[in-house]
Order: structure tokens, then C-alpha cells, then sequence
């Protein structure tokens, strides 16, 4: 670390006499940290410029299309045209996690199943997939080629191509954005360029590509790869910019699944209230993804849900943020890290402001962990309970052993006074946020290194 390094007008040395978990993240060690801006959900929401009205209206969209979806996906129509993933009890990874940590998880350990979800088999067919089928219903109510009342499948119809392909779509990703993005725009008939930082598998550049999208690589990371698909969105209004960074229709769309979560949770018979504690574990990147998952999850449970944030220790850009309340002033090459990681939907060096500022009243904290971990439970995974998950997705699985073992969890509790009694009868979700679509040989290869790190 450069301790001269001027940020925000001090030295980085100057912060971390402020901020003394900084020593331990540019050295590259796996921390916990609570969030002592989180404050009761009413208050956080009465500073909040979005509302639950704002992720109803999201949610009524997607359900305006469900037809649409029917008639060009043919794999949604089994849940009437609504994209949405499954919620699974893992009871025999809990027992190995359990053995391995040498501490009990309380409560029921599930897994949020994102990484199935229709078209594009991660949590970024929540939001991208939303962002486009606005833009495209904004186009058409512009052009009068939807009137109120209409079937959402129309979409599909030559008149509607023939108007989406008049105008085009760009998007920054490492990944499973650009997936989600590139595939529902190019159904659509947009033209769509995905810019493609180096992070990101040479399966989803020639997936994309197959599609009729325009693959854009970088040498660099996430940052340059966004940088240059708002370049060419400039000046263009017939070019609709997807900003993972900034945009608030992508959040509204990722804040949807909290609705969807309620009514499974209560299929389910799972309690979420003051006595029965719901604990969601989310992977996060520039935090678009989490954030707006998180943020639902607020609206529709309030204080009885608890959300974290899990990064790895080389791209652990929110944690970063949030901790100094630099927020995206900050990155994780201030402190001369490398941003580069496995988790390539994780590898971001530079937070959301947006979301930062959102969610630190409402999110409750944050912890990193390394590639190796994340290999290794990929593997357990695969081996108790048959789920093949790319790394990436399993950041979320070690947040119920920290909740467990972690001093700083333990002090979150007791600071929110939440009991021994009320933890065992708690929900532990982790999110598991993308790898359906991971080619066989690839996951193979993932289950191979973590078998290799578990054995040696």
C-alpha cells in the first residue's frame, strides 16, 4: 500500500488510523464488519427517496409480459411466464459446514436458487432483463405501437422488431449482466454491443455472439469495460446505456425477487418476523445486484431481516466503500490490490455510489472471503447436495458459519438484541446468484480445483 496515496484530500495512512480495518483488506485477509450506519427500517425508509409503490410498479411490469415470455421462452411457461427461481433447504452442506467450522449454524439453512433462473441462469435476469423490457415499452408507448390493454406479446410481432431495430443497447459487464442484457435485447431485435472486461469466460463472450450481439474485450477490468459503453451511448439517443454503476431501473427490477421471496417463504411455512429472524447472505460486485435484492428485502420484512454483503478479498469494493463512507471515491487499487479474482461477477474495484448511499442505512454488514474458500464450497456443494454453482455464487455460503463464529457478528446480534432463543429459530438464505449455464467442462474443471484444495 501506497500510505501517501491522497484520497479524498488525506493520506491513505490518515484513513487507516480512522478506519483500521483497511490494514487488514489491503492485506488481503478475510474481515467482518458491521455496519454501525444500519438503522431501523422506518427510518431508513423515511430518508429514502425510493418506496415500496416503486417495486410494486416493477413488479406489474414483469407481469405485463409474462405472455410475452411465454411465447418466446418456451422454458418459463411451467411458472406462467414469470422468471423466478426456487428456494431449497441444504441440510447436508449445513452439517458439513457445521463440521468444518466447528460451530453450529442456527436455524434452517436455505439457498436461493438465482443461479436456475430462466434465459439467463443468474440473479442478473432480475434487473437486466427488466432495464430492457422497459426501454422497449417506453419505445413503443412513445410510437404508438402499443395501446393500453394490448397483450405483452405483440413484442414478438414484426412491427415491434422492425421498430426495436432502429435503436441499440450497450452495457459494461464481466459477465452475467451482459448475458442477461445481450439475450433479451437481441429477442427483441435491438441492436446490442455487451463491453467485456477481462474477467469475464470466454463461454459467455461466444454465447452472446451466437445470439447476434456485438462482444466489445477489454484488457482491463469492469471499470474500463462501463466506461466505454457509456462512451458510445453518448450524444446517441437512439442508444439506451445500461449503467450497473447508477441505474435505478436495473435496482427496481434486482428488488422485485423480495415479493416473489415472501409468498415461497410463506408456501413454505417459513416464519419471518421478530422471533423468527431471516439471515440473506448475497454476493456483490459494484452492488446493483444485492442492493436492490437487499433493499426489497427491507421493505417487505423490515427489522426482522438482516442482509450482508459478501466479497472477495480482492475486489471487496463495497465493504471498502461502506466502511469509510467514501462509498465509489474509493477503490480497491487505492490500496494496491488487484481486483482479480475467480468470482469474475464479483471482480469490481470501485462501489456503486448509488447503491452505497441507498443501502448503508439498511444493510446490516459486510465480509470477504478468499477464491480458495469459495472453490472449496463450490465443491462441497456439488458433493452434498448435487448443485453445480460457479464460484462466484458460493460467497453467500460462508456468511451462516461467520454469523456463528464471527466476534463482530456476535456483537451485531447483541447490538440488536437478538437472543440465543430467537437465532435458533432463525432462516440462514444464502443467495446463490448464477451457474446453470456454465458449460459442463468449465464446472468440471471449478470442482476439480476445489476438490484439490479440500484433499490436499
Amino acid at each position: 500500500m501506497d500510505l501517501n496515496l491522497q484520497i479524498c484530500g488525506r493520506t491513505l495512512a490518515e484513513w487507516i488510523v480512522q478506519f483500521p480495518i483497511l490494514e487488514d483488506i489491503g492485506a488481503l485477509k478475510e474481515v467482518t464488519w458491521a455496519n454501525p450506519a444500519k438503522k431501523p427500517t422506518a427510518t431508513a425508509l423515511a430518508g429514502c427517496p425510493l418506496t415500496m409503490a416503486d417495486i410494486q410498479d416493477a413488479s406489474d411490469r414483469l407481469e405485463r409480459f409474462a405472455d410475452y415470455f411465454q411465447t418466446v421462452f418456451p422454458e418459463t411457461q411451467a411458472y406462467g411466464g414469470i422468471l423466478e427461481s426456487p428456494v431449497q433447504a441444504i441440510p447436508a452442506m449445513k452439517k458439513l459446514l457445521e463440521e468444518e467450522a466447528g460451530t453450529a449454524i442456527p436455524g434452517n439453512l436455505l439457498v436461493k436458487l438465482d443461479s436456475h433462473l430462466p434465459i439467463s441462469g443468474s440473479i442478473k435476469a432480475r434487473g437486466g432483463i427488466y432495464e430492457v423490457l422497459k426501454t422497449a415499452e417506453d419505445i413503443a408507448l412513445e410510437h404508438g405501437l402499443l395501446r393500453k390493454g394490448d397483450p405483452y406479446r405483440v413484442f414478438d410481432t414484426p412491427p415491434f422488431h422492425e421498430l426495436f431495430s432502429k435503436y441499440s443497447i450497450a452495457v459494461g459487464s464481466t459477465g452475467n449482466l451482459g448475458l442477461s442484457i445481450g439475450i433479451m435485447s437481441a429477442k427483441l431485435g435491438f441492436q446490442v454491443t455487451v463491453h467485456m472486461s477481462a474477467d469475464a469466460r470466454q463461454w459467455k463472450k461466444d454465447l452472446l455472439r451466437s445470439k447476434g450481439v456485438t462482444v466489445m474485450e477489454y484488457p482491463s477490468d469492469y471499470s474500463v469495460a462501463v466506461a466505454q459503453g457509456r462512451k458510445e451511448a453518448e450524444g446517441n439517443p437512439y442508444c439506451h446505456f445500461v449503467d450497473d454503476e447508477n441505474s435505478q431501473t436495473l435496482f427496481l427490477g434486482y428488488s422485485v425477487a423480495a415479493l416473489r421471496l415472501k409468498k415461497q417463504l410463506e408456501e413454505a411455512g417459513v416464519a419471518v418476523d421478530k422471533e423468527h429472524p431471516l439471515f440473506v447472505y448475497l454476493p456483490c460486485g459494484v452492488g446493483g445486484g444485492p442492493g436492490g435484492v437487499a433493499f426489497g428485502i427491507k421493505l417487505v420484512f423490515g427489522d426482522a431481516a438482516h442482509c450482508f454483503f459478501a466479497e472477495p478479498t480482492h475486489s471487496c469494493c463495497m465493504l471498502l466503500g461502506l466502511a469509510t463512507g467514501l462509498n465509489s471515491e474509493i477503490c480497491v487499487q487505492d490500496l494496491g490490490i488487484d481486483n482479480k479474482t475467480i468470482a469474475d461477477g464479483l471482480a469490481v474495484g470501485r462501489a456503486s455510489s448509488f447503491v452505497g448511499r441507498v443501502l448503508s442505512p439498511f444493510l446490516s454488514g459486510c465480509y470477504s472471503l478468499e477464491d480458495q474458500r469459495m472453490y472449496r464450497m463450490l465443491a462441497q456443494l456439488t458433493d452434498t447436495q448435487g448443485l453445480r454453482l460457479e464460484p462466484s455464487a458460493l460467497a453467500g455460503m460462508y456468511g451462516p458459519v461467520l454469523l456463528a463464529k464471527s466476534p463482530v457478528f456476535s456483537g451485531y446480534l447483541a447490538q440488536n438484541s437478538i437472543a440465543p432463543a430467537q437465532l435458533s429459530q432463525s432462516t440462514q438464505l444464502v443467495w446463490a446468484t448464477g451457474g446453470s449455464m456454465v458449460p459442463p467442462d468449465e464446472m468440471d474443471r471449478y470442482y476439480a480445483k476445489g476438490k484439490a484444495l479440500i484433499e490436499a
